[in-house]
């Protein structure tokens, strides 16, 4: 009998398992092989785009490659340098709103970022995650939605099946675990609620992205 990693070849035959030992069905065998070979092109795809948005100091050819891999991206709306992705495709940018250098943006469920939005340097955004409780570990997705005229603060943190309401605010360093309801202000680990925005008729414009950033 020889054993190798996810394949067992004995004197009646080839048979395969998963990570865990489990035995695969040719067919569950089959799908697992061409999901490796899919997950290698789309490390290499990020690897590609990840060395523009690292590097290329220009925002016209840093949206072209973006746009290219699957982002959608609103009038006026600048990414600047340093962003990070999984999964481009997931990612929708509505119209004059300025995203952070160094931030990461999670595409393998649905992101929504809403027009005027300003999200600062450094901040996470994810939208999947592992279960805690479950025997195999597996990823939980849950879709981010954040709302018009919405503003994060630098190294805020947003986790899977969070909604950020219209004109809210998240603090720097906060860590949003649940809804944030329109024109709250929340701060903190995990963030609570801390104050509200007063101005309630938003209509201001973000305004030019800054040169070579």
């Amino acid at each position: 009998m020889l054993v190798l990693q996810n394949l067992e070849i004995t004197g009646s035959g080839i048979s395969f398992q998963d990570k865990h030992g489990k035995k695969l069905t040719l067919g569950n065998a089959a799908s697992k092989i061409l999901n490796r070979f899919y997950n290698y092109y789309l490390d290499f795809s990020l690897f590609v785009i990840h060395l523009v948005t690292l590097h290329v100091p220009i925002w016209t050819i840093r949206k072209a490659v973006l746009q290219s891999a699957g982002v959608t991206i609103g009038s006026g709306s600048v990414i600047h340098m340093g962003a990070k992705f999984f999964d481009p495709k997931g990612v929708t940018v509505g119209e004059d709103s300025m995203l952070g250098d160094r931030i990461f943006l999670d595409g393998r469920e649905k992101l929504t970022i809403g027009s005027h939005v300003d999200i600062a340097s450094e901040v996470m955004i994810y939208n999947s995650e592992h279960d805690l409780s479950a025997q195999d570990f597996h990823a939980v997705n849950g879709a981010v939605t954040i709302e018009d005229y919405v503003f994060i603060g630098p190294r805020a943190i947003i986790l899977p099946g969070v909604t950020i309401s219209k004109g809210a605010v998240v603090a720097a360093g906060a860590v949003v675990t649940k809804d944030v309801p329109a024109f709250t202000m929340v701060g903190g680990v995990p963030a609570k609620v801390i104050g509200e925005r007063k101005l309630k008729k938003l209509s201001y414009r973000l305004g030019r992205a800054r040169l070579f950033q």
